[in-house]
């Protein structure tokens, strides 16, 4: 077995520096700009309606100090939004001593809207409603009749009801929004819960299966494979029983380990072999290998890195199973943000045994290389071998 090039670092877990500082986040400047617009918009036209509705009714002769107060009235509409209390005190003057109606109706809205049942929306509906009742100058108002001073006080009420409703109403709308996604949020935990307690008994019934099937069977073969190697006392059953005994209690800690995991749930428990043990698994898995590794990072994701040695471990082992004698070519290759293995065989040397295999194999790596972000593919060679390529980013 050669091995040239083989120079593997230590591995500790960690996050590779190359290539995650030049990740920026990209925003769609035209959804910001959307709702921008949208305001802009809203606020454009409520000045407009105040101004026009105080414009077609203020008679041609009227007092300076009204034109004055309703123009501030009108101005108060943009404040409504940032400061709607101030706004409506602000736009109350112009109402009463002006023509201001529709301005003092917008800012009581708003503030409806956003202090809902509170006592400043009160105050602001007492003050509406005084300033429609009451007019101005008192001398008109005093000679009034009683009839007059009735339709006087139920347009008050329309007047300073109606904002308040619609404020009322837009603010419920927005709370029943708010309370239905937060129901859609739970709806999503629970069936993320669910289907995590699903997961959890599935992963439980199959370490159950492993640990009264699997093991026991290779608990087994270590035994027999001891037995043979006390009664072999020299020679290659000798050897073939030690290898036998080794190969089956590794596989046994192996297992053991994943049924623990699966028992847990947890992704990152249990001891996962890396990418630095390449070593040993070249050195016992039986195919002649070359190895080359280029531009190995420092340090490597454990996710990475176990990727690393399961593809290497899987390809080695279809090797042995379907090309007997033949010969493996490694290349291990750091850069670019990634990870890329390849393993290449030649033609088989000798025919196979035909050992059992379901295809599961090459199938579990690539589900793992989609899970890690990666690429993984096999394909056949022109001197009839078999290639497996896989890439797996660091930058995750």
């Amino acid at each position: 077995m050669s091995t040239e090039g083989l120079s593997i670092p230590g591995i500790s877990m960690g996050s590779p520096g190359a290539g995650a500082a030049d990740r920026v986040r990209r925003f769609s400047f035209a959804a910001l700009r959307r709702p921008f617009v949208s305001t802009i918009g809203v606020e454009a036209i409520a000045v407009v309606a105040a101004v026009l509705d105080v414009w077609l009714v203020i008679p041609p002769k009227a007092p300076p100090y009204s034109i004055y107060l309703s123009a501030a009235a009108c101005l108060a509409v943009v404040l409504r939004r940032k400061v709607p209390f101030v706004a409506m005190v602000l736009a109350v003057p112009g109402f009463l001593a002006g023509w201001a109606q529709l301005a003092s109706m917008i800012t009581l809205g708003t503030l409806a809207t956003r202090r809902q049942i509170h006592w400043q929306t009160w105050v602001g509906a007492g003050l509406v409603f005084t300033c429609r009742f009451v007019q101005w100058p008192l001398e008109d108002f005093v000679q009034l009749s009683w009839r007059e001073h009735v339709l006087d006080g139920i347009y008050g009420v329309l007047v300073a009801g109606m904002p308040i409703a619609i404020g009322l109403l837009i603010g419920a709308r927005a709370e029943i929004s708010a309370k239905l996604a937060e129901l859609a949020r739970s709806r999503d935990r629970e069936r993320r819960f669910h289907a995590d307690a699903v997961r959890a008994e599935e992963r439980a019934r199959l370490a159950r299966e492993m640990h009264d099937v699997v093991s026991h069977q290779i608990t087994l073969i270590a035994m027999q494979a001891g037995a043979l190697q006390a009664q072999a006392k020299e020679g290659t059953a000798l050897q073939t029983a030690q290898v036998i005994r080794q190969l089956s209690t590794r596989t046994l800690e192996e297992l053991r380990s994943l049924v623990s995991v699966l028992r847990s749930g947890a992704e990152e428990e249990g001891p996962r072999p890396g990418i630095g043990e390449l070593d040993h698994l070249i050195r016992t898995a039986d195919v002649p290998v070359h190895l080359t590794v280029e531009r190995l990072p420092d340090t490597l994701p454990s996710q990475v890195s176990a990727a690393a040695y399961r593809t290497v471990q899987e390809a080695l082992t279809n090797v042995h199973k379907h090309a007997p004698g033949a010969t493996a070519t490694i290349r291990i290759q750091g850069g670019s943000g990634a990870l890329s293995i390849e393993v290449r065989n030649e033609r088989a040397a000798r025919a196979s045994e035909h050992l059992p295999s379901g295809g599961h194999g090459l199938t579990g790596l690539a589900e793992r290389a989609r899970l890690l972000g990666g690429s993984f593919e096999t394909s056949d060679t022109e001197d009839g071998g078999f290639r497996v390529r896989a890439r797996y980013p660091l930058d995750r």
